[in-house]
């Protein structure tokens, strides 16, 4: 899987976390075409999956949050107004924009920018038309729980 059948991926499902397994599609075996048992580091795609992953994390389409089970999670821009209507109901770091950067020693390091000040305008309009629970619907399956289910939002 190249980086624009990446983007086709996140797109069709809209939540995708990136490399842990969890209640919705892992990104990093879509990529290798299969599950990836331990780290995708030691996989033997696992330069590749780098390469692809990366790509569609930069890409300005995809929202890099920690929203479900506080995973690293890619969101598709067509369902940025559904966040933004749900918003309430998730703990606010849940939806700030996770950027990766390298620092000058080599390390990789975490820069978050608060939402709602990384949702372009227009957005929060359209999602104050949107009822909540609607909005939860759209975001999939996985973030309506019945009562007494754990939420992936805890």
């Amino acid at each position: 899987m190249n980086a624009q059948d990446a983007l086709a991926f996140v797109h069709a499902h809209g939540v995708v976390l990136a490399s842990a397994r969890g209640p919705v599609p892992t990104l990093t075996h879509a990529i290798a075409g299969e599950p990836i048992r331990g780290s995708w580091w030691s996989h033997p795609q696992g330069k590749h999956i780098f390469a692809v992953l990366n790509a569609v994390s930069a890409d300005p389409d995809i929202l890099v949050c920690r929203l479900v089970a506080d995973k690293i999670t890619l969101v598709h821009r067509r369902l940025w107004p559904a966040l933004a209507a749900a918003a309430p109901t998730f703990a606010p770091g849940r939806l700030a924009r996770v950027k990766q950067e390298h620092s000058a020693r080599g390390h990789h390091e975490n820069s978050e920018t608060p939402f709602p000040d990384w949702l372009p305008a227009g957005v929060l309009e359209e999602a104050a038309l949107l009822d909540p629970q609607a909005a939860l619907a759209a975001l999939g399956p996985t973030f309506v729980t019945n009562p007494g289910q754990r939420s992936v939002r805890e």
